[in-house]
């Protein structure tokens, strides 16, 4: 899901960038900066959450 919305915040950053419009491209990157530590952060949760043990 964070990667989805990765390329649609990219999509919507270029998108501010050519048409001219700071704001939005501003907003995108707020976004997937915030996008991109969330990931990190699940990513991190699961591999805490495993154990070696069986069962």
């Amino acid at each position: 899901m964070g990667s989805f919305i990765l390329v649609f915040l990219a999509v919507f950053g270029a998108l501010g960038l050519i048409a001219g419009i700071p704001a939005i491209t501003g907003v995108a990157v707020v976004l997937a900066i915030v996008t991109a530590v969330d990931m990190a952060l699940a990513v991190r949760r699961q591999r805490r959450g495993k154990s070696e043990e069986a069962g």
